[in-house]
């Protein structure tokens, strides 16, 4: 049996007819500061490719101190969707620094979490994203808080690490104002409720919408509570029509309960955006289907991962705080102007 030897830098060197020391530094991209010939580059980077020639890593890692990856530990990794848009960005932003992503999914488990991580530093990778799906306050294992760490779609209060989030706070403001804008005065409701333990979204969400009609001296009328779900926002949203209810606008905590919200008010009579100018939240695919195309503010999850990524690589990473990417709306077709209001006289 023939065994196929390893190519190795001081083959490509004979290859090109220049020392190893020469290749070395061609090939670590140090060719300017060391003064050396285009062409001499160019024979050396066409013997790498003639031979195969595939840099040692390991040996690289040994003289740099780094490994060009990026470890990733999350909770949501096979969670669809949006988890997917996460890692999108934060690899296309890691490959714009010359770095791979490690990627471990932990789904909840804390001993899963645990290996991952030791897993993860014994890798010495360069940097560490540690992600959640749910946007929430979350307790940061005490190995990851001595690491350069960034935290993902959460924060831990009683850390330093650095955090990048989407501003729920200001997505709140823009849902609110979306029907501010179209004239609603009254009759303004919110569905949805946040049951995950910790989970800040629905919460800062809620405080937005407060604040933002606060302003126009105007508040909500009530919250219709129900699940994240389309079956449970329907539910929910029945029972409350048929209790009497017309409302003239509702804000939706997630595009999934936006889809419930539609098909009670559709069984009740009731036409979007003719009665009832409806705002959601996700810009998801399923706000597009919906018709008329419902109004959402969108989360960012391509540019939050992809900030995770650079602000990791950051020199001065450590000081950064927190980071809350803007939450811009998606105009659909479900809000409706309403003609002011005239005084009685």
């Amino acid at each position: 049996m023939s065994v196929t030897r390893t190519v190795t830098l001081s083959d490509v060197a004979e290859r090109a007819g220049v020392s190893a020391t020469t290749a070395s530094y061609i090939l670590n991209g140090r060719s300017v500061e060391m003064r050396i010939s285009a062409d001499t580059e160019t024979r050396v980077r066409a013997a790498v490719a003639e031979l195969g020639y595939r840099p040692n890593r390991s040996a690289r890692s040994l003289r740099t101190a780094t490994t060009s990856t990026i470890g990733v530990i999350s909770d949501f990794v096979a969670s669809g969707h949006f988890a997917s848009q996460m890692l999108t960005g934060a690899s296309a932003a890691a490959r714009a620094d010359a770095h791979l992503l490690v990627i471990g999914e932990t789904e909840g488990d804390p001993g899963v979490e645990a290996l991952l991580i030791e897993e993860l530093l014994e890798r010495q990778v360069d940097g560490i994203v540690y992600a959640t799906l749910v946007t929430a306050e979350v307790t940061v294992p005490p190995a990851l808080g001595r690491r350069r760490t960034v935290l993902l779609n959460c924060v831990d209060p009683s850390t330093v690490l650095p955090a990048v989030l989407p501003d729920e706070l200001g997505g709140g403001r823009t849902a609110a104002g979306a029907l501010v804008r179209a004239g609603l005065r009254s009759g303004l409701h919110v569905v949805g409720e946040d049951p995950t333990p910790n989970a800040l979204a629905g919460v800062l969400r809620l405080q937005g919408i407060r604040a933002r009609l606060g302003e126009e001296g105007l508040g909500i009328d009530g919250v219709v509570p129900c699940p994240w779900t389309v079956a449970g926002a329907y539910a929910a949203v029945d029972a409350w029509l048929a209790d009497g209810a017309r409302p003239q606008g509702l804000i939706c905590l997630n595009d999934r309960i936006a889809m419930g919200v539609y098909q009670a008010l559709a069984e009740h009579g009731l036409e979007v955006p003719r009665d009832v100018s409806v705002v959601s939240f996700d810009g998801s695919e399923l706000a597009t289907w919906l018709r008329p195309e419902v109004t959402s503010v969108t989360l960012p999850y391509a540019d939050l991962g992809a900030e995770a990524v650079r602000v990791l690589m950051d020199p001065g990473w450590a000081t950064t705080g927190v980071v809350r990417l803007p939450m811009p709306i998606s105009a659909g077709a479900s809000v409706r102007p309403r003609p002011a209001e005239v005084p009685a006289s």
